[in-house]
């Protein structure tokens, strides 16, 4: 089969690679979607992502597709079932599975990070990651499911509610998953800081409240011109060091401020404790997506989210490589790799 393997930093090459193996409580998936995330970037660039990979590894966490082959002790699933999956397969057995924090088990398995993953023409996983799409949903958008269970996770973190003022720094795809959630969770007002024009018109359309240019704009003195003078929170989805202690920087007294985006492993940022104290701020982080992945199917199959506005280009796997490598491509918004082009 068609894969795209990561033999380290900078080699990714798309080349035939066996058929994987189907165990007892495996189901065989041809891929139909894969979304390019951002950890998989980190990887390419031979930063550590959520979890060690070690290659030879086909990536890809992100990915829907078609069941053709169930193994024998299967029961849920038959072929021709469509379906999403989550990546993350926890134990059960370990401290943290046993304590409630399944997404810190000490033996998890990643599909895409620390065995085979999505970015090829099939995949194997167990039954336990494999969630069925709705009738409305595509399996572009089945592919999005992934990230927004990350978001939801950490939506969930920010203890937004009814009345909330929020900001959201950066326009991504993650940035613009926030903003629908926050609007979702009850918030009142919400500001989207991005440079580009175009993903700022897309965060209108999305529902921000007011869109700034944080390059060429008075960040401050915006938010005081729509009323946002008491920030509740701040969702920071770059993953800059410059963009995180601007978040801190713009969050009122007794804010949260989400630093969501994934920053490279030895990066740091300067953080002035006073500040802190002064306005009794919450520092939090997100880390992957613990028990959120059914909940963020059946939003996107509720059509409450929108997933699509986000994404710039579905392509082959040989666009792959291209777009790892190339941050200009990139900025364009969300790809999506179909193993089938």
């Amino acid at each position: 089969m068609k894969s795209a393997v990561f033999y380290g930093k900078h080699d990714l090459r798309v080349e035939e690679h066996e058929m994987p193996a189907v165990g007892p409580k495996d189901v065989l998936i041809q891929v139909k979607a894969c979304g390019v995330c951002g950890t998989d970037v980190h990887i390419y660039e031979g930063d550590k992502g959520a979890a060690e990979v070690t290659p030879p590894t086909i990536l890809g966490h992100e990915f829907s597709g078609v069941i053709t082959e169930t193994g024998a002790e299967v029961t849920d699933y038959k072929a021709g079932d469509r379906v999403c999956i989550d990546p993350n397969c926890y134990c059960g057995s370990c401290e943290p599975c046993r304590n409630g924090i399944a997404h810190y088990c000490e033996h998890m398995i990643g599909y895409g990070t620390t065995v085979n993953g999505g970015f090829a023409e099939y995949c194997a996983v167990n039954e336990r990651q494999v969630y069925k799409l709705g009738e409305n949903t595509t399996f572009e958008q089945g592919a999005m499911t992934e990230p927004v269970a990350c978001c939801l996770h950490g939506i969930d973190m920010c203890e937004i509610q009814p009345g909330h003022q929020v900001v959201v720094i950066g326009g991504g795809m993650i940035g613009l998953l926030m903003l629908q959630l926050a609007k979702l969770a009850g918030a009142a007002k919400i500001a989207l800081l991005e440079p580009v024009e175009s993903k700022r018109e897309v965060g209108r359309k999305l529902g921000a409240d007011v869109c700034i240019n944080p390059l060429r704009e008075g960040v401050k003195s915006r938010l005081e011109a729509a009323g946002m003078t008491w920030v509740n929170t701040v969702i920071e989805c770059v993953g800059r060091p410059s963009t995180i202690e601007q978040a801190i920087e713009i969050a009122g007294n007794k804010a949260i401020v989400m630093m969501f985006g994934l920053t490279k492993p030895d990066e740091a940022i300067s953080v002035k404790p006073f500040q802190i104290f002064q306005k009794e701020l919450e520092l939090k982080a997100s880390f992957i997506n613990p028990y959120t992945q059914k909940r963020a199917l059946d939003l996107i199959d509720s059509e409450r989210l929108d997933v699509s506005s986000m994404v710039f280009d579905v392509c082959g796997l040989e666009k792959l490589e291209d777009v790892l490598s190339r941050p200009e491509l990139r900025t364009n918004g969300k790809y999506i790799i179909s193993p089938e082009k």
